[in-house]
């Protein structure tokens, strides 16, 4: 897998922690699995919120109100020529 080097800005006292309780040869492998966790618990709970809106009755009313909408509005300078 290809790797990208990365800096980053994090508070001192953060910093100071993870360096004193991850090995330096760990250090990559242990941001990469956190980022990993970190990222993979925010897509669950986007997937868990679109279930949610999608379950929701007054949206699903406001969906259907824009998809009677969906026929194209045509304006008047469409057919002007190109500049």
């Amino acid at each position: 897998m290809a790797t990208i080097k990365m800096t980053f800005s994090i508070p001192e006292e953060l910093a100071q922690r993870f360096l004193r309780r991850v090995p330096s040869r760990q250090r990559s492998s242990y941001v990469t699995a956190a980022l990993e966790k970190s990222l993979r618990r925010r897509d669950e709970e986007l997937v868990r919120a679109c279930r949610l809106a999608n379950q929701d009755a007054d949206l699903r009313a406001a969906e259907r109100e824009m998809a009677a909408l969906a026929d194209p509005i045509e304006e008047p300078w469409d057919e002007s020529p190109a500049r």
